[in-house]
């Protein structure tokens, strides 16, 4: 059996794999796929994947992704040739919610003010902290990472309001609604988390209007996917004051170009997309691979987190 990395893992990382699996060909190659055409399965971050090298794929049988996006895969010469997908959701909660609480901390306790004061050499106690504690968040994609960043943030005494498709109930959320009904908890939200995959359903999903519908005090952060908002509301809403804080760390187009308006805003944070970030995130995903390696190699072609190409999750 031939197992393909597109990336390269550490080289203890690489041993235990090698260790584990002797009866298994591993090649651990920097986006180099010249031996996709034996390949049995493919290891990828999801991005290096074309519809062409599914083509010369003859013997694919599985792509593990060592993520939690797919959007950017050939999707349909994928499902034409039935080649199974999954991906490694979960391993991100930890550091997105660190992230999260991170950025909510460091405003509230007005640490950015606090540091600048320090560079500038002056002693300035008008920092204008404010807290946590008593506060409403409303989290849309209470998930893996976001019942993560809810249970963080109910330590803290916020209530959090989840939104999802469905509007059924999840883990450490107070209160659930639906993307459809997410205009009436908007209002009560003193902070606004997005952590959404990019989906035909959620392209553009947050518009004018649920802008509108938010605090003009409100923090709003995207941990996501950039598409879930289009840039120019996004920026609309930053400038009029229909919100008070942006921290984004997803961007429709990435990098985020150097001349646009984001750079010199002092409204909004720019994280380069980095918030799932961690020494430990290609040793989560192998905690991920590895038991489903032991049972495709027993017969068992039903990895955990499977993803349907179709629905793009």
């Amino acid at each position: 059996m031939d197992v393909l990395f597109t990336f390269v893992p550490k080289e203890n990382q690489q041993e235990r794999l090698q260790a584990e699996f002797p009866e298994v060909t591993f090649r651990f190659l920097y986006k180099n796929k010249s031996f996709l055409p034996t390949a049995d399965i493919v290891v990828t971050y999801g991005e290096d994947l074309t519809a062409d090298d599914i083509d010369r794929a003859d013997n694919l049988k599985w792509i593990m992704v060592a993520s939690a996006g797919i959007e950017k895969m050939p999707h349909a010469a994928i499902a034409d040739k039935g080649i199974i997908v999954s991906n490694v959701k979960g391993i991100h909660k930890t550091p997105m919610a660190e992230s999260a609480l991170a950025h909510l901390l460091a405003l509230k306790r007005s640490l950015p003010f606090i540091y600048e004061c320090q560079r500038n050499g002056e002693w300035n106690r008008k920092t204008h902290s404010s807290e946590l504690a008593g506060s409403t968040a409303v989290l849309f994609g209470p998930g893996a990472i976001g019942s993560e960043i809810g249970r963080l943030l109910q330590a803290f005494g916020v209530r959090t309001i989840g939104c999802n498709r469905s509007g059924d109930k999840a883990e450490y959320m107070d209160e659930m609604v639906s993307f459809e009904n997410s205009l009436t908890a908007l209002p009560k939200a003193d902070i606004v988390i997005a952590v959404l995959p990019s989906t035909e359903e959620t392209h553009h999903l947050l518009k004018k209007e649920h802008f509108q519908a938010m605090k003009n005090d409100a923090i709003f952060m995207n941990l996501g996917r950039g598409d879930l908002v289009e840039d120019q509301v996004m920026l609309e809403a930053l400038e009029t004051g229909e919100i008070g804080q942006a921290v984004l760390d997803v961007f429709e187009e990435e990098p985020l170009p150097a001349d646009h308006p984001y750079w010199q805003m002092d409204n909004v944070i720019i994280s380069p997309h980095v918030s799932s970030h961690s020494g430990k995130y290609v040793e989560r995903a192998l905690d991920v691979f590895i038991p489903n390696l032991h049972d495709w190699i027993k017969g068992d072609t039903s990895p955990s987190n499977p993803v349907d190409m179709k629905r793009g999750y």
